[in-house]
């Protein structure tokens, strides 16, 4: 039973990583529970509205680059606890991105419980913002070509920038 459960999973596993679009990972992953904004609305929006801008990934992978001005939040520590008492107007435009949008929508619900109600998820994350040539800056504020790429499996949808893993 062991085995075959081993098989199940390698087989599904390998079975998501062949579908080679970003759209396919995400329909996957995502439950879409909350709504996406694109790389080149958020980029937009930058230049004409306030948004706070929330990296999901862990410090290792923010430290190497990030969005300018994205505040770290973590993934595996996050705490909304902390966010609620930095960001008291619940309806604050928040965005938040990860590598590729799965583990911001985890965060975004985390943030939705919490009572904030301007919540998107940055559809391709990092990634799809590197990819459109957008840029990111490293640990010490200079533009940087380097990306974490999070895996081997992962890193093959960063596709315009420096991987690191």
């Amino acid at each position: 039973m062991k085995n075959t459960l081993l098989i199940f999973g390698f087989l599904v596993t390998t079975s998501l990583f062949a579908q080679e679009s970003i759209d396919n990972l995400l329909k996957v992953f995502n439950t879409h529970s909350i709504p996406y904004i694109s790389v080149e609305e958020l980029r937009r929006l930058q230049l004409h509205e306030p948004v706070v801008i929330l990296d999901a990934r862990e410090k290792e992978e923010y430290e190497v680059s990030h969005i300018a001005s994205a505040k770290y939040i973590g993934f595996t520590e996050f705490a909304s606890e902390v966010i609620s008492k930095e960001i008291t107007n619940k309806n604050t435009p928040l965005v938040v991105y990860c590598s590729l949008g799965i583990r911001s929508e985890e965060i975004g619900e985390k943030l939705k419980k919490a009572g904030f109600t301007n919540v998107k998820n940055l559809y391709g994350g990092v990634f799809k913002w590197k990819n459109k040539g957008y840029p990111v800056i490293d640990s010490t504020g200079n533009k940087t070509e380097r990306v974490h790429a999070y895996s081997i499996l992962w890193g093959k949808w960063l596709t315009k920038a420096e991987k690191v893993y």
